[in-house]
């Protein structure tokens, strides 16, 4: 009996990482609409709004634009750190802000940096295109970044814990309605850059 019960329970346990593996889960960002949609295997799981940047689309050096096109959480970095954390140089700096600080407009409580798979967006990486919390929520669903999309604090923790290193992120100048149509049919491109810049980090101190 304990033997069969043994079994039963590591059948579970490779179903579950079997599941896993299989599920194709990406954020839709739709420029017009200042939207993200997460689909996972064709259906709209969640809806956040953001900020794109407010000097439009693009991928050139000191442009300040959001790049368009498909990319790919390439590194995740604030795990539990709390909300309203600042980072400087993707590292925490020990200060804390609320909504909305006066004056305040850093990079808070979480960031997925995104590297670009096509050649639109081939500077991604190297710009430091985020997708990021910022103090400065009033102005989310509004173009207001200088090239990386803004969120509040609480979506992009959510968003941070749906989407694993190696998700694909694709920023579209439809809007939200057509970009996840025509998403849910573009087909999954694996992510296999270096393996330094698929780690998770985790700054704390």
């Amino acid at each position: 009996m304990r033997a069969t019960i043994l079994a039963l329970l590591c059948l579970a346990a490779l179903s579950t990482r079997l599941l896993a593996q299989s599920s194709d889960i990406r954020a839709i960002v739709s420029v017009p609409d200042q939207r993200l949609a997460v689909v996972e295997n064709g259906y709209t799981i969640a809806r956040f709004p953001v900020s794109t940047s407010r000097y439009g689309v693009g991928d050139s050096f000191n442009s300040f634009a959001t790049p368009l096109g498909c990319m790919v959480v390439a590194g995740k970095i604030g795990d539990g750190a709390p909300i309203g954390a600042v980072f400087r140089h993707r590292r925490m700096t020990g200060e804390i802000l609320p909504p909305d600080s006066s004056g305040r407009d850093p990079i808070v409580t979480r960031i997925l940096w995104l590297r670009g798979l096509e050649s639109r967006n081939a500077n991604a990486f190297c710009r430091n295109i985020y997708i990021h919390g910022t103090p400065a929520e009033s102005l989310i669903g509004h173009p207001a970044s200088f090239g990386c999309i803004r969120m509040r604090s609480r979506d992009v923790v959510e968003l941070f814990n749906m989407m694993p290193v190696g998700a694909m992120v694709q920023v579209s100048e439809a809007p939200l309605y057509r970009a996840v149509a025509s998403a849910t049919e573009y087909p999954h491109i694996p992510f296999s850059g270096p393996a330094e810049n698929r780690i998770a980090w985790n700054y704390r101190e």
